[in-house]
């Protein structure tokens, strides 16, 4: 049997086994047992080996620190802090409180990780007193659909960790990397309500009167808690201060302290925090044990580096293979998550993309930028089932509402590949590379 045919029993089987409701980490690992039988008689040692190196690793202990660092705050009033805290400095410009939905999920997904954890938390608390003063409810639902997002984007991330992983480069580099991309989509979607409140004048209540100074300064003092958690977290890190296991065990203190401090910390938060980090953790390690051991059997076989031949002898050209990659990437995502998208095509892809000459730092985030748009991406966005949940709306409808804010992490994937030094600047800056 050719590479060829190997390679389309390998997707069938995958595909069947995915289909038929089996364990995505499962999937892989059966996939790989048979792809292992072609070309070695014992398939299982290779088994054994690749699950220990998998879950056995020291830079994958971070990844569970990070989920249980978002399941505590998911259980404090973080969320009822941040609107608050940052409600008055928007009042007076064009779109008001809609902005607050995008520096909440910036300022939460930068110590959450986690895009739904990002979406449920902001949206608990902001859609209600949108409603309330009379915002249109289309715009409010693609925002915080759309905005949710950012917690996979802006460091800590737990897809990120699982790129760096699977990719085998600097979670701290990755991390580095996506602090401006994640400004950008921020700004953008900023942008586009700008403009929307602009045109749609009625479609928003009267602009609220001037807020004194001292009494702004007040309430955003709701935020230093958060502040402090952001810079201990992160800030160790970029100074080389900690590792990002070693931060993220800080970060898992800090949360804790927030809860216990802001009176949200019980023993049954407590148990319910761990058991969701547990759940989420060992799920990701399961998937990324499968996938690796496929990696394996993939580079036993040889069909990554035929693959990556025959690529390259198409002449698409390192713009083609991006546009290729993106279409792709877009259809997996309307049927896989994201940390399932990374794991099954890192083995085939990474050889491809550094052939083509690209650094693997940037390519982390371009992937990072097509799982957000995954999220909002029908049928499995994950966002769209949290916004689905929270306002008892059709999918379609959230779809159709995030669909403009859909469009600008569109831009912001053409704008890092044209300009991929709003990705590499800050980590080769920073760590005098």
């Amino acid at each position: 049997m050719d590479l060829l045919e190997l390679s389309g029993l390998l997707l069938l089987l995958l595909g069947l086994l995915l289909a038929g409701g089996l364990w995505i980490g499962m999937s892989l690992a059966v996939v790989g047992f048979v792809a292992v039988s072609f070309v070695h008689p014992q398939p299982g040692t290779y088994l054994a080996s690749s699950f220990w190196e998998a879950t056995g690793s020291w830079t994958l202990a971070a990844l569970p620190m990070f989920v249980w660092m978002g399941e505590i705050l998911f259980r404090t009033k973080l969320s009822e802090e941040l609107f608050n805290g940052l409600a008055p400095w928007v009042r007076r410009i064009p779109g008001r409180l809609l902005h607050v939905n995008i520096l909440a999920c910036g300022i939460f997904g930068s110590v959450s990780g986690s895009s739904a954890a990002t979406c449920a938390t902001v949206s608990k608390i902001a859609l209600p007193e949108l409603k309330k003063r009379g915002y249109d409810e289309d715009v409010a639902i693609g925002s915080l659909a759309t905005s949710g997002t950012l917690g996979i984007m802006i460091p800590p991330s737990i897809i990120m960790v699982v790129y760096a992983v699977a990719a085998e480069v600097s979670i701290v580099r990755v991390f580095l990397a996506g602090c401006l991309p994640g400004l950008l989509v921020m700004v953008l979607f900023s942008l586009y309500i700008a403009v929307w409140a602009m045109l749609n004048p009625k479609k928003q209540p009267p602009m609220e009167p001037r807020m004194p100074f001292m009494d702004k300064m007040r309430a955003s003092a709701q935020l230093i808690p958060c502040a402090l958690l952001i810079i201990a977290v992160i800030g160790t890190m970029f100074v080389g201060w900690a590792t990002a296991t070693e931060a993220a065990a800080f970060g898992v203190l800090g949360s804790l302290l927030l809860a216990a401090v802001t009176r949200c910390l019980t023993w049954e938060s407590f148990l319910e925090s761990l058991k969701g980090a547990t759940r989420l953790s060992c799920m990701i390690m399961f998937i990324l044990a499968g996938a690796a051991y496929l990696t394996k059997a993939m580079a036993l076989t040889g069909i990554p580096a035929e693959l990556a031949e025959a690529v390259a002898a198409m002449n698409l050209g390192p713009f083609g293979l991006i546009a290729m990659l993106t279409v792709v990437y877009v259809i997996l995502g309307t049927a896989l998550d994201g940390t399932s998208m990374i794991v099954l095509t890192t083995s085939i892809v990474v050889p491809m993309v550094q052939a083509a000459g690209f650094d693997l730092i940037w390519f982390g985030i371009f992937i990072v930028l097509l799982v957000e748009i995954a999220e909002i991406t029908p049928p499995v966005g994950f966002n769209l089932f949290v916004m689905q949940t929270m306002t008892g709306r059709e999918q379609t409808d959230v779809a159709k509402a995030s669909l403009p804010f859909f469009l600008m992490l569109v831009v912001t994937v053409a704008l890092i590949t044209i300009f991929p030094v709003i990705v590499t600047w800050l980590p080769d800056v920073l760590l005098n590379r």
